[in-house]
């Protein structure tokens, strides 16, 4: 890899990082599992995260909309996601699945974005905004899922002129067919670099303003 990161001007979005997800217990963990066991996504996550804050790379987090009575019930046009989530209430604002992982909480300097409501974390939102008035133009999205969210909020950062970097095992998907698509097929025609964490991770201790 020959990325290089400028600590001022890079961010990591942590997309999703919800106990519905990524905890045990989670409502959408066992479908998750599986893959995230198999990448090493947590301790991976834990691994790209500590070495941003280290580096003094901003940390911003990407949330989906939490869901909360009310929601779709007038809706014209629901997406997949929407309709599970309008039916299994995950993500549920005030629960614990709503909450984010316990590893994963925002720390002073981070950056939280408004919530997203379908796949990409700029749409609807002031991501965008945010990661403009602090100077960023280099963003390396971690998080999930790989196919969903991930790609629509990277292929997102692309069209608005931000550099983009996807890292393989910092994510999952729901099977291998879907992560395949994500990272081999789909991901290289939007991202300017396709890296795992150990790569991100070296490139992020030697990273220079």
């Amino acid at each position: 890899m020959t990325e290089t990161y400028d600590p001022g001007r890079t961010a990591v979005l942590l997309v999703d990082p919800y106990n519905d997800f990524i905890s045990e217990g989670g409502q959408t963990w066992p479908k998750v599992e599986p893959i995230a066991k198999e990448v090493g996504l947590l301790d991976n996550l834990r691994a790209v995260i500590a070495a941003a804050r280290e580096a003094g790379i901003r940390v911003v987090f990407v949330p989906h909309h939490r869901w909360q009575p009310g929601d779709y019930e007038t809706w014209d046009h629901l997406a997949s996601g929407q309709r599970y989530q309008k039916q299994h209430h995950n993500f549920a604002r005030d629960s614990w699945g709503g909450d984010f992982h316990p590893d994963f909480q925002p720390q002073t300097g981070d950056v939280v974005a408004q919530e997203h409501w379908g796949q990409s974390g700029f749409a609807n939102t002031d991501l965008d905004f945010l990661l403009k008035q602090h100077g960023i133009t280099h963003v390396a999205v971690v998080g999930l899922l790989a196919d969903t969210c991930i790609e629509s909020t990277g292929r997102y950062a692309m069209e608005l002129g931000y550099h983009v970097t996807l890292v393989r095992d910092a994510t999952a998907a729901l099977n291998p067919e879907r992560m395949h698509a994500a990272h081999e097929l789909n991901g290289p025609t939007y991202a300017h670099a396709i890296v795992t964490t150990k790569h991100l991770v070296t490139a992020f201790k030697n990273a220079q303003p």
